[in-house]
This record gives structure tokens, sequence and C-alpha cells, in this order.
């Protein structure tokens, strides 16, 4: 492969990425969530069972503060509470409120949304390889923000 290849590789899954993140949160907004990116990632580690901020702060890749910060907020939108957790007393869980499951499931509508163009271009077979593919080669772990 070539330099100009793999620039324009990198361009396109990036570019991807960032349009399927934008589409992903317009659908949600469109069906009344207020919402903004950095909530579903943050929404994809507390399910099913919750997290600490700290969790979150690992997951997001941001700083404890940063994740508390977000967190308030979550929880003033009404999306997450505050548990004791069973295994700290120390630490607090932080859980998806039945709003914050709702606003879940809309993205996961979103998200079928937002990928039907691909298939309608390449076939759902396809589609379903680009798939495999890019499994195969993303690296396992939190999917983070590029903030």
């Amino acid at each position: 492969m070539e330099n100009s290849e793999a620039i324009a590789l990198t361009a396109a899954l990036l570019t991807a990425a960032g349009d399927l993140t934008k589409r992903i949160n317009d659908g949600v907004v469109a069906r009344g969530f207020e919402a903004r990116p950095a909530f579903g990632f943050a929404f994809a580690r507390l399910a099913p069972d919750g997290a600490t901020a700290t969790d979150l702060a690992a997951h997001l890749g941001v700083t404890k503060q940063a994740a508390s910060q977000l967190v308030d907020e979550l929880v003033r939108k009404g999306y997450v509470e505050r548990h004791p957790h069973p295994g700290d007393a120390r630490a607090r869980l932080v859980v998806l409120t039945e709003l914050g499951w709702a606003c879940t499931r809309a993205a996961e509508e979103a998200a079928l949304e937002a990928v039907q163009p691909w298939v309608e271009l390449l076939g759902e077979s396809e589609v379903r390889v680009l798939c495999d593919r890019l499994r195969r080669i993303a690296p396992y772990g939190p999917i983070r923000p590029t903030w």
C-alpha cells in the first residue's frame, strides 16, 4: 500500500465515523431527546449495569472531573441516576434511567437509519462483509469520541 492510499483509507474511515456520529445524534434529537454525541459514548459504557464516574472517565479518555461534569449534566436531564455502589461504599454507581434507556433505543433506531444508505448502495451482503472486516481490524475496547 502506498502512503497516499493509506491516507485516503484513513480519511475515508474517519469521515465515515464522523458522519455516522452526526447522523445518529441528529436522529436521536429528531426523536425528541436533548442529546449530544458525548451522551451516546457515555451510555455505551453505562449500559447494561452502570459504572462509576472513574470507569466512565477511563472509557471516554477524559479526566475524572470531566466525567463527573458529564454525569451531573446527564442527571439534570434525567438520563441517569446515582446509586450506592454495591461493592464499594465510597463510590456511586451511575445507571441509566428509563429516559436514558429510551434515548439508547432511539440511538439504535437512528443507527439503523444511518447505515441504510450503505445497504442501498452496496447491498446487505456487502455491508455484512464490511462489518466483519472492520470488526477484525478494529481494536477491542471502548468507543471513544474525538474531542
